[in-house]
């Protein structure tokens, strides 16, 4: 889901705003809705001029470790308790779902990552909604398979692109051409070629989303 908060809720993150270019969650490592506490692997990018120590944490900041910097980007660990007037509204995100990434969060908008059944998918969305803008949603079935990275493209694309893979395609200097490919598929040089371009379409966009 890609969203902005409504204004009653980013004003809580101003102390993160007015210096953070954008924070991205790396790592989950413990959310418990029911004591308001959250404990994640976060990248902070910072907005020039700013550096890690020039932000003053609020109080409910209980851990925040800088583990590795690599020039505006601070890879920390931090342990958050909600705010007390966010409590009631966090346990209502107390659903079954797995917290995935990316999960992208900047002044202009929240990219978040989740996977769950779709009815506990529709109700996380119903509850973004209250509280956000939702400009995109959009859903991709789980697979649990060693190629899972490929479950986005469509069963003619993953042959193609496996195919192109193993005959050295994708070497340099390539091992095959387009044309030579296509006879080894049994299919036209044009087909393949477009096969090919969409996944690798399909593949960068799902890698990179958010980004």
């Amino acid at each position: 889901m890609e969203m902005k908060f409504k204004e009653e809720i980013l004003k809580n993150f101003k102390f993160l705003t007015d210096k953070v270019e954008s924070i991205e969650f790396l790592e989950l490592l413990k959310l418990d809705f029911e004591r308001r506490i959250k404990m994640v692997i976060a990248a902070y990018n910072m907005k020039e001029g700013y550096s890690i120590e020039d932000m003053k944490m609020p109080e409910n900041v209980e851990i925040f470790t800088v583990l590795q910097r690599e020039g505006n980007r601070y890879v920390c660990l931090i342990k958050v308790k909600y705010f007390e007037k966010l409590s009631d509204l966090a346990k209502r995100f107390n659903i079954d779902i797995i917290w995935d990434t990316p999960t992208i969060f900047t002044n202009e908008k929240m990219v978040l990552s989740v996977t769950g059944s779709e009815e506990n998918l529709k109700k996380i969305l119903d509850l973004f909604k209250s509280i956000a803008d939702v400009k995109k949603v959009s859903f991709v079935k789980s697979t649990y398979r060693e190629q899972s990275v490929l479950s986005c493209l469509t069963e003619k694309q993953r042959k193609i692109l496996i195919e192109a893979k193993k005959n050295g395609y994708y070497s340099y200097p390539r091992k095959i051409n387009s044309k030579k490919l296509s006879e080894k598929v049994g299919l036209s040089k044009p087909t393949v070629v477009q096969h090919l371009r969409k996944a690798e379409v399909r593949l960068i966009s799902n890698l990179l989303a958010g980004y």
